[in-house]
């Protein structure tokens, strides 16, 4: 899963900071603000379009225009990143010490958390 391109990356914060689905237009206004330039409403299309194919976007129609918001969260997709990055190491167990050696205190305590929490719902099932 490769990391999405410029403008698929700004098209998916968009739709993951406002909490509802947006059309074209919407994401189109938005992204000429933050980006202080003007993209054609083509362009932005295609890419909703895109990422809709990929399953990163589901569209619902709303009556000539189709909404668009995220399947999956912001934190998914980093989780999907990183676990395609510790894929490509050759030691997995050491690209993780090395990268749990890089959090700071509170981070790994909520770590040390989370997989006790995993430990519960696997020993669960």
């Amino acid at each position: 899963m490769p990391a999405f391109g410029e403008l698929e990356a700004a098209i998916m914060q968009q739709a993951w900071a406002s909490g509802r689905p947006l059309r074209v237009r919407d994401l189109l206004d938005l992204l000429n603000v933050e980006q202080g330039r003007e993209l054609a409403y083509t362009t932005v299309q295609t890419v909703a379009e895109i990422l809709h194919r990929k399953g990163w976007l589901e569209r619902t129609k709303d009556g000539r225009a189709f909404r668009y918001a995220p399947t999956a969260s912001r934190e998914e997709y980093t989780a999907r990143l990183m676990d395609e990055a510790l894929g490509s190491a050759a030691d997995r167990t050491a690209a993780l010490v090395h990268f749990a050696g890089r959090l700071d205190p509170a981070e790994a305590e909520q770590l040390r958390a989370a997989l006790a929490e995993a430990r519960r719902r696997q020993a669960g099932s």
